[in-house]
């Protein structure tokens, strides 16, 4: 709890969305709106916090138990880990493993002393991880001596719905492997806490291909079907199943491609000189996937920044001594910035198409304007680069890539876990920021294998992923720079935002705010 202050505790606390169709979740819910009924009109108030200590659910028996909540920012997806608020009954309990009654001066946290709480883990009855934690607070000194045994059997009831329900997903998957597993093919089956594997799936599968497949098969909603590349280099057809239901898992076939795949019709193959139009945000991988493009050798590239620097004539007089060699391939990086003047010298090129042949970088296209746009909207062949973000199935292959790129060791490597935490992140600084993730790992690390507690804290966090529209962006951005502006202190961030805490807090779970 280094750092922590017990006045200022509740101030930084971080939030995310939470699974709402998980196991824990489905069953829970009918045992506590069970319990919630018992406790109507009482001062008691029920929490549910999911394995990673994110309030899952929040329920109080009154309005001054529910204000008094709602004024510390204690809601649905804030943690509550005792490294985040010091000593309380939610996240006491996920580092104990036992329960615990945590009475008011008990509490770290100066304005959590106002309540009592006893919290109980809640245990997988099969896997017997722990899944989460129940509670139930109150405004008062000392808990209630008849809140153990309380919480106990509502803890009981819905770690026999989790036996019940894992019993009868788990039953199906196992049953669909058992079907499919005696094929040649290599099959995986993928649940919630499970994974089963055929000999010829564990032949064929290295830990980036088994994570990348776990992201998968949490997408896969009744059947899909994939191309992909494992981590060998071989190329295979992945053919996914969704068996028992949203709280069920995959079935996955994996097999290699017996030809190889067609080359592409010699109608798609660009013209010797024609130019060529790499776009999009920072970061994305423009100026790699640029000089991968330049199939004439050699590869001279010319920059926005050059001509910023050395001066337009400068920069004109190295294009026009490019341009009279007549020979390989020219990468103009930075179009959109160039001087109008030196567009213009570009685009007389471009328009006679003769040697050198150009490849032009550019920003997103939605961003061009002027002549820029004008000479990017004659180029018919173009690679648009979408964020990293809005590709996370490519960040297994990406890491295995950097690593190599970095000379790491052989053995060094990334867990499932560990990919899966890096897949769920927003990346604004794309490929340049994922990389210096993985040169951090790799200063720190050099080998074996990589869990989410060696990757840097930030990026620690396994977030449902979910898309946002611009305008969300836009607010997204404006909340977090106030938070910053203010060293993350909400009260005085919602203060120069105009809005209260208590809607700041929403939005900042609405738009997955965890990091500022």
């Amino acid at each position: 709890m280094a750092g922590l202050s017990p006045s200022s505790a509740l101030d930084h606390l971080t939030y995310a969305d939470v699974d709402h169709s998980g196991p824990l979740q489905a069953a829970a819910s009918p045992v506590l709106d069970e319990l919630n009924e018992q406790l109507e009109g009482t001062m008691f108030c029920t929490l549910l916090v999911d394995r990673d200590g994110r309030v899952a659910q929040r329920w109080c028996g009154d309005n001054g138990s529910r204000r008094a909540f709602d004024n510390l920012g204690v809601d649905v997806g804030a943690s509550l880990l005792e490294e985040a608020v010091g000593t309380n009954a939610l996240g006491t309990v996920l580092e104990t493993r036992t329960s615990i009654t945590v009475n008011g001066h008990e509490h770290f946290a100066v304005p959590l002393r106002r309540f009592s709480c006893y919290g109980h883990p809640i245990f997988h009855p099969t896997t017997r991880r722990i899944v989460g934690v129940l509670d139930i607070s109150a405004l008062m000194e000392d808990a209630s001596p008849l809140l153990p045994p309380l919480v106990a059997r509502a803890v009981a009831d819905i770690e026999q719905r989790l036996l019940d329900g894992s019993r009868v997903s788990d039953k199906q998957l196992l049953a669909a492997f058992q079907a499919a597993g005696a094929r040649r093919r290599a099959v995986l089956a993928i649940g919630h806490d499970l994974l089963m594997s055929n000999q010829a799936a564990a032949d064929l599968l290295g830990s980036t291909d088994v994570a990348l497949l776990r992201m998968l098969a949490s997408d896969v909603r009744d059947e899909a079907a994939i191309d992909l590349t494992l981590e060998s280099g071989l190329a295979v057809r992945v053919e996914a199943t969704r068996v028992g239901g949203t709280r069920g898992g995959a079935l996955l076939h994996v097999e290699p491609h017996r030809e190889p795949r067609p080359r592409r019709p010699v109608a798609e193959v660009p013209l010797a000189h024609a130019p060529v139009l790499v776009s999009g945000p920072p970061g994305s991988g423009r100026s790699t996937t640029a000089r991968r493009l330049a199939d004439t050798q050699p590869v001279t590239v010319l920059s926005a920044a050059s001509a910023l620097l050395d001066g337009s004539e400068a920069w004109a007089r190295d294009f026009g001594a490019l341009l009279r060699a007549g020979q390989g391939t020219v990468c103009v990086d930075g179009v959109d910035l160039l001087p109008d003047d030196l567009v213009d010298l570009v685009a007389s090129h471009v328009a006679e198409q003769r040697a050198p042949r150009v490849v032009l970088v550019c920003g997103p296209l939605e961003g061009l304007t002027g002549r820029a746009a004008a000479l990017a909207g004659g180029c018919t062949e173009r690679r648009l680069l979408t964020p990293l973000a809005s590709r996370p199935h490519e960040i297994p292959e990406l890491v295995r890539a950097m690593l190599a790129d970095l000379g790491a060791d052989a053995s060094l490597h990334f867990t499932p876990g560990a990919l899966s935490a890096l897949s769920s992140q927003p990346w604004p600084g794309n490929l340049r920021e994922l990389r210096a993730v993985v040169e951090h790992v790799v200063r720190r690390q050099r080998t074996g294998a990589v869990i989410v507690d060696e990757l840097p804290e930030a990026y620690r966090t396994q977030e449902p992923r979910r898309h946002l529209a611009p305008i969300d962006r836009a607010e997204r951005t404006v909340i977090v720079e106030a938070l910053r502006e203010h060293d993350g202190n909400k009260v005085r961030a919602a203060q120069a935002l105009g809005i209260s805490r208590t809607t700041l807090y929403a939005k900042m779970r609405a738009l997955r705010i965890t990091v500022y």
